[in-house]
């Protein structure tokens, strides 16, 4: 086999061994695909098949099945793999209802998802806690049976989560003031399991993969949106790109050992702010954003002590991007460059140029330092 088919993210997943799962957006998918089918041929599919932003195609059995009164609702049980994730198991159902033609595809919170309390997440308070990803994913769906079976696509989506309010209490909900249950996530459909020995034992093996494939410029990319957007800027192949996810220390240290000529370390803002702070493991479980070491920043581009209070008490770390982009001070590029500065120091002097780019959740560049 060649070091090309070895490498890139596929070949890092394999290499731990770990068996991958389905996101919370991926069972409400499949449920929302299953009722909606339900409800225009009186027969539910089961199992049920759905087709994933990267074009997966997994089938899920349904374990709720009701038709009635012009609705219908079904219900998969969530399989996280090997994650030790606190939603593993969890019985995730969608409730649909047809609405009149002109309509569209309405979202409704029910019992144990959650609804968006404060400002700073990507959706906007009031709404239920279902992220843009599934929404979008739901939304496809919904079209593709009504294209089928001579539907409109106009319908209300009610997601609700079995004991998805007790389920909440372990994750960081109520913190971001997301009340009444948890969240419906996920931007590929799959949940892939973190052994921490086992994916910093994968992050090696991807670099040293492709240094042996010749590679000389290698990305860090904490998620598929992120690597999205480094093979948009740089054009790099999938044997360039490192599944780093939280591990940032892994990749730097790794690479301070075994040097390549330049490291573009890509991801979330709110990730690469801990990472500029000085963390080097970016897991929200053991590390949080630092809004004071924001607020610093921020006065060094020109914050006002005004503003600098307002970022220090804000939501999240998006809630003070978006303070400071509409007061023009770019506190993204201020993290990029925070971000590299302590990768640089990781480094210890190894002869490789860093460069970090930040992104919000839909991708788009919000900070990036220059090459050094």
């Amino acid at each position: 086999m060649s070091s090309e088919a070895q490498g890139g993210r596929t070949a890092q997943l394999k290499h731990t061994g770990l068996r991958p799962g389905w996101t919370t957006g991926a069972c409400a998918t499949a449920a929302t695909t299953a009722a909606y089918t339900a409800l225009l041929t009186g027969e539910f599919p089961d199992p049920v098949s759905i087709t994933l932003p990267r074009g997966q195609t997994p089938a899920f059995a349904l374990a709720v099945e009701e038709l009635a009164d012009g609705r219908a609702t079904a219900g998969v049980v969530k399989d996280a793999g090997d994650d030790p994730d606190v939603t593993h198991g969890a019985l995730v159902r969608s409730t649909v209802r047809l609405l009149p033609a002109g309509s569209g595809v309405v979202f409704r919170a029910g019992p144990g998802v959650g609804t968006v309390t404060l400002p700073g997440l990507p959706l906007d308070v009031g709404e239920p806690a279902i992220n843009p990803v599934p929404r979008q994913m739901m939304r496809d769906h919904v079209a593709r049976v009504a294209a089928e079976h001579g539907g409109t696509g106009d319908v209300e989506i009610t997601v609700s989560v079995d004991d998805g309010e007790e389920i909440a209490r372990f994750t960081w909900n109520i913190r971001l003031g997301i009340l009444g249950g948890i969240s419906i996530l996920g931007t590929t459909g799959i949940v892939v399991p973190y052994s921490c020995s086992a994916w910093i034992d994968s992050i090696r093996r991807g670099v040293d993969v492709a240094l042996a494939a010749g590679h000389r410029h290698v990305a860090g990319c904490t998620g598929s949106t992120s690597e999205k957007t480094v093979v948009a800027e740089y054009g790099l192949p999938e044997i360039a790109l490192l599944d780093m996810g939280d591990f940032a220390g892994a990749v730097l240290k790794y690479v301070r050992r075994h040097p390549v000529e330049r490291l573009t370390v890509c991801g979330g803002f709110a990730k690469l702010s801990k990472l500029a702070a000085g963390h080097l493991d970016l897991h929200s479980g053991r590390s949080q954003v630092d809004k004071p070491f924001l607020a610093r920043l921020a006065r060094q581009g020109g914050a006002s002590e005004a503003l600098a209070a307002e970022i220090e008490v804000a939501n999240t770390g998006l809630a003070a991007l978006q303070l400071c982009t509409a007061a023009g001070v770019p506190l993204g590029d201020l993290v990029a460059v925070a971000a590299r500065d302590q990768a640089l120091s990781v480094l210890r002097g190894a002869p490789v140029a860093v460069d970090v780019i930040c992104i919000d959740r839909a991708g788009a560049v919000v900070g990036r330092s220059g090459l050094r």
